[in-house]
């Protein structure tokens, strides 16, 4: 009996070892495979173990771009050996691969290619990628993304894609075996920006959640091509996802094998102290350069992290441009509808609109921050505000049309500084908050085409959090910056705006068709996916919604407590439009 069990044990593993054979065989012989496969991973393989901890990057749903990006198909003739191994790639979250093109391929060549391209893994695996924008601070760098296929997702390291023209994919050009490893989004230096005084870096994975930061003195700038050899200066902040450098000095950059000069860039990251560890990095260091300029600083401008708001940006826009808004820079975190398209029919129409394109995901901290230097020059207030959220003052009501004092009343004096507001004994205020009253669908079923001024007028009693406007030169060295407000110098101070005075109209929770998107991006760095069960008393998750996007049964009227129509009346006064056809808003032509 015991021989007969041994005998029947022994087949049956042999025939595992059998078909396991002929499996990986089969694998091995396989075609390249659709990204939109299902996803096949091993069962002790879990990606949250090599993407980043709730508390920083938190992995959202893949959106399909609607890619402007003009392409045909290529002649089998063509040939593209740049693209073949001048390449960075990092894996993001959802396994998406962004590819960053070599500064050596000029931007032209892929912004305008007629072109499709693909990423093209070892044995040949491949995934179609898609243009998704060019980093204006990195020497007009073309970026594209594609999806990590399943058959790569199985073997570890992950490998570095090539990118390749898709007509090459039958006969693709010669690279490295093996492929260098993929960049992880967790741990990397990801973008830096050069001012007068310093340098400022921005990092994922060193200071590796809220409220635990590195002591300066643990690590060190590192600048030059040859990052073993390179040029070290003192890190003198280091909060969140920010950290600021020494200048270095040129002539040594260029001694140690960097460029240097002229309008070259060299490589610029982080070292740990202790061990030498250096971070790995996609950025670049760039000497800053004043600029010389007539125009005047502007006295109050807007900056927003923005995904796909081609639909709102309109009303957005035209409120504050007439209430006193000079400016506004969007950072563009890769959207895939016609912003552009919208962007540059406000330009036409005479609105100072500027995007930078900040395709990180989940950086709106840093990416605040990057604002804060980027405008310091141009702007002497930075409002801080979503497309999403209106500043009213109830004071406005009796006024027949919008002007252009009304913002900037809010503020104090320009001249008003450290020095002036001493001998009166009162440091003078570096930044307004404004109290947000927050808004809930109002019975919309869709998109108002009025715009959510006019769309959306019931609200939550109870007001939650405030949003700010900024002084900029009273932003603290560190740019720390928690929800739209930031640390200011000392000899600053804040001051909070009373409800009688102003208010934040927040439309946040809208039309359940908009604001399911929320699900699947979560623009701050340290706000957890509501698709986690965890932090489920957050504040920033949607009381009684849970953590699946699913629409509840009464939604229609959540948040509905108090019915006002303050703003929808005033702005149907100041921007409302009677033509033959029927009114309609400014913002709908």
């Amino acid at each position: 009996m015991a021989r007969k069990i041994r005998d029947a044990f022994l087949f049956v593993l042999l025939t595992i070892v059998f078909l396991a054979t002929l499996y990986h065989q089969a694998l091995r012989g396989a075609g390249s495979i659709s990204p939109t496969d299902d996803v096949v991973v091993r069962p002790d393989f879990q990606p949250h173990a090599y993407l980043p901890t709730a508390n920083q990057i938190i992995h959202e749903d893949v959106i399909p771009q609607n890619n402007t990006h003009p392409k045909t198909k290529a002649s089998p003739s063509s040939s593209s050996p740049l693209l073949s191994d001048s390449t960075v790639s990092i894996l993001l979250p959802d396994w998406e691969v962004l590819v960053l093109v070599s500064p050596e391929v000029a931007e032209p060549d892929l912004a305008t290619s007629e072109y499709e391209y693909t990423c093209l893994f070892d044995n040949n695996v491949t995934s179609p990628a898609n243009f998704t924008g060019i980093l204006p601070s990195d020497q007009a760098r073309a970026t594209f993304k594609c999806i990590l296929p399943n058959r790569v997702r199985q073997k570890l390291p992950y490998r570095l894609p090539v990118l390749i023209r898709s007509s090459e994919v039958s006969n693709p050009p010669a690279r490295l075996t093996p492929s260098p490893e993929l960049l992880r989004w967790n741990f990397l230096v990801y973008d830096s920006l050069s001012t007068e005084d310093d340098v400022v870096l921005f990092a994922k994975g060193v200071n590796k959640r809220q409220g635990f930061n590195r002591d300066p003195t643990e690590l060190r700038c590192v600048f030059g091509d040859d990052l073993a050899n390179g040029v070290r200066t003192n890190v003198t902040s280091s909060l969140q996802e920010v950290f600021r450098c020494q200048r270095p000095n040129l002539t040594d950059v260029i001694l140690s094998g960097g460029k240097g000069g002229g309008e070259e860039l060299v490589k610029v990251t982080l070292e740990f102290v202790g061990d030498g560890k250096l971070v790995p990095t996609v950025a670049h260091y760039r000497p800053w350069r004043k600029v010389a300029s007539d125009e005047a600083k502007s006295r109050v401008c807007a900056a927003t992290m923005v995904f796909n708001v081609a639909k709102f940006l309109k009303e957005w826009v035209t409120y504050y441009s007439r209430i006193g808004v000079e400016k506004f820079i969007l950072y563009d975190n890769n959207s895939g509808d016609n912003l552009q398209e919208v962007i540059e029919g406000l330009v036409k129409e005479g609105y100072d609109v500027k995007t930078v394109s900040w395709i990180w995901p989940k950086t709106q901290e840093a990416g605040f921050s990057h604002a804060a230097v980027y405008a310091k020059d141009h702007c002497e207030w930075m409002m801080f505000m979503d497309v999403d959220e209106f500043v009213y003052s109830p004071s406005w009501s009796n006024s027949s049309e919008p002007l252009e004092s009304m913002i900037p009343s809010l503020l104090p004096k320009s001249n008003s500084s450290v020095s002036s507001s001493s001998s009166v004994g009162r440091p003078p205020v570096g930044q307004i908050s404004i109290v947000c009253l927050e808004f809930g669908p109002s019975g919309q079923k869709s998109h108002p085409a009025a715009g959510v001024t006019q769309g959306y007028n019931c609200r939550s009693r109870v007001e939650n959090r405030h949003k700010s406007i900024v002084r900029l030169d009273a932003v603290d060295h560190s740019l720390l910056n928690v929800i739209h407000h930031f640390r200011l110098k000392n000899g600053y101070r804040a001051k909070k705006m009373r409800i009688n005075e102003v208010v934040v109209n927040h439309y946040k929770y809208q039309a359940w068709t908009e604001f399911k998107a929320k699900f699947k991006r979560r623009v701050s760095a340290y706000v957890v996916d509501w698709r986690e069960k965890v932090n489920l008393n957050s504040q920033d998750r949607t009381p009684g919604l849970g953590y699946v996007a699913e629409e509840p049964k009464n939604w229609l009227h959540a948040f509905c407590q108090v019915h006002d129509n303050r703003l929808k009346d005033l702005t149907r006064r100041w921007f409302g439009v009677e033509s033959p056809s029927g009114n309609h808003m400014a913002w709908q032509i």
